[in-house]
């Protein structure tokens, strides 16, 4: 098969803001940005792309697609990204889960989930 992706998409309001939101967030680099798009790239090239598109549309409810965002440290790395500006979804959650409903300035849902692996 030749397909693989290459990018996710994530709608925002003000573009720089976003870059300046994510590529915090996630250590990314900028890989191309204007005013109305950007590429945010992983600098070892690990992972896939993140793009953001500028959208004069408000968010409106729940997203259809989110990001799940793994971390080593779950709680350690929700502190950072809600210094970051992101904020915790109010969310029903079951017991002994695993995630954390984190939201950007845009109110884009992602969700950060305890890793059951550590980086070695």
């Amino acid at each position: 098969m030749g397909l693989y992706v290459g990018s996710t998409v994530i709608n925002t309001a003000d573009v720089e803001r976003a870059i300046a939101f994510w590529t915090a967030a996630l250590g990314y680099i900028v890989r191309s940005s204007d005013a109305t798009f950007a590429v945010l790239t992983d600098p070892a090239r690990r992972w896939s792309n993140v793009s953001l598109q500028l959208s004069e549309e408000p968010k409106r409810g729940l997203n259809r697609l989110h990001l799940d965002l793994y971390a080593t440290d779950r709680e350690a790395e929700v502190a950072r990204l809600e210094a970051l500006g992101a904020t915790r979804v109010p969310w029903e959650y079951k017991e002994g889960h695993d995630h954390i409903v984190m939201a950007d300035f845009d109110g884009n849902e992602f969700c950060v989930i305890q890793s059951p692996y550590t980086q070695g």
